[in-house]
């Protein structure tokens, strides 16, 4: 199953830092979009509900539950979105609003990871559940191919 979000340009894979205690690289994506097709706010609540934004587990370092902005305006919109959000959420929501600084992308071997190993057990377990609740929860803003 290969899912398309409406408004999304492109997504970058890789490897994300920020500043200060944020500088080590974590894993993340850089979400690319058309405003006009797709808002902020519907990408930040993707998030926080596809990814465990209230639990901060051991390998937070390496898995940070983060957003970064790339400017002022960015980081502002990010905060109030979130502050928003908690409202829908029993626990506190730990994603973290951090300025980018630098990205590497993932090895080729990662690359498009889902759509080369759908069958993989790691997909199956983690990827086609965030995929099938996208389809039933935000299906105004994907395509199914």
């Amino acid at each position: 199953m290969v899912v398309v979000a409406i408004g999304v340009e492109k997504v970058a894979q890789g490897w994300v830092s920020s500043f200060n205690k944020n500088n080590t690289f974590s894993e993340a994506v850089i979400v690319s979009f058309n405003h006009e097709k797709i808002n902020l706010k519907t990408l930040i609540e993707i998030h926080l509900l596809t990814h465990k934004s209230t639990s901060n587990h051991s390998m937070r370092t390496k898995y940070r539950s983060a957003i970064y902005y790339f400017s002022l305006e960015q980081k502002e919109n990010s905060l109030k979105i979130i502050e928003n959000l908690q409202l829908n959420f029993d626990a506190k929501i730990i994603t973290k609003i951090l300025e980018f600084k630098n990205f590497k992308p993932s090895t080729k071997e990662f690359q498009n990871y889902y759509k080369k190993n759908p069958q993989k057990p790691f997909c199956e377990k983690y990827i086609h559940p965030k995929l099938q609740f996208l389809l039933e929860n935000y299906s105004s803003f994907v395509l199914k191919k």
